[in-house]
């Protein structure tokens, strides 16, 4: 089922996300919902807080990526066949030379900006069976990742970006969160309680 994307401007956004506890009632059925929500909106990776959920849990299918040619073919190979499920993520470290990569955001759609990330990271994180994993990732794995998983940290890519860049994409934003542009998948936006 095709849910709608939390477009910027929501609180849900920039919350610190819950821990999935095992019981989650029909994990597995947001899960393959979020699947399905990402592809029809050409991501690479969704987070639960952009479908309003503040919980834990992101998911990544970088295949899109490995159609491109400036990548050597052991950097696509490793894309092509990159699809995982990460409940209850925590990145126990970072590392190397911070790096700059144009970033774009389901959220945050028709904006691209470079972000620096360190290339090298450590998570530890569940599957969708609750088997516990701690795993090293490098270059555009490890950047994707981080992206999602600063979204269970209730942090955006904008929110990396100098006060001169957000300043010039004040407008943009603004638009965004008040949906006065059109956009090629569904979004909700924000309303404010109304004072009584």
């Amino acid at each position: 089922m095709l849910l709608p994307i939390i477009a910027y401007g929501h609180p849900v956004l920039k919350r610190k996300a819950k821990v999935i506890p095992k019981d989650y009632p029909n994990l597995s059925g947001l899960i393959e919902n979020m699947f399905e929500t990402m592809y029809n909106a050409s991501g690479v990776g969704i987070a639960a807080p952009q479908i309003g959920l503040s919980i834990r849990l992101f998911i990544v299918d970088t295949s899109p990526f490995s159609e491109d040619e400036s990548l050597s073919d052991e950097e696509q190979n490793q894309l092509k066949s990159f699809k995982k499920i990460f409940i209850n993520p925590e990145i126990i470290e970072e590392s190397g030379d911070d790096w700059s990569f144009d970033e774009g955001c389901l959220s945050i759609p028709n904006i691209r900006e470079s972000v620096l990330r360190q290339p090298e990271i450590k998570i530890q994180y569940f599957d969708e069976n609750f088997n516990k994993h701690v795993k090293s990732f490098n270059g555009l794995l490890a950047r994707v990742i981080q992206h999602e998983y600063d979204h269970v940290e209730g942090v955006l890519f904008t929110d990396k970006l100098s006060s001169f860049k957000k300043q010039l994409l004040k407008k943009k934003l603004l638009k965004i969160s008040s949906g006065k542009l059109s956009f090629d998948y569904e979004m909700e936006f924000y309303k404010s309680p109304k004072k009584r």
